[in-house]
């Protein structure tokens, strides 16, 4: 079922806090929308993690696939 999630529960989905939140919204990465508060719908949430598995968002400018680790 779609639907809209707000910032302190997106932030709660992703295990992230609320100010990590705005700032993947601020910089593109996760779309939302504004009905009285930021929003996000349970398909972007979806998309966003599909589209982004196995990224280092550690830098939001600078978005990089993590790095594999080999174990000898």
């Amino acid at each position: 079922m779609n639907r809209l999630h707000p910032v302190t529960e997106v932030a709660e989905i992703l295990g992230v806090n609320t100010n990590f939140v705005y700032e993947l919204i601020k910089h593109g990465h996760l779309q939302a929308l504004k009905l009285g508060r930021l929003k996000v719908s349970t398909s972007e949430l979806h998309s966003f993690m599909e589209r982004n598995a196995g990224k280092d968002f550690s830098d939001l400018k600078n978005i990089k696939d993590i790095e594999k680790v080999v174990t000898s």
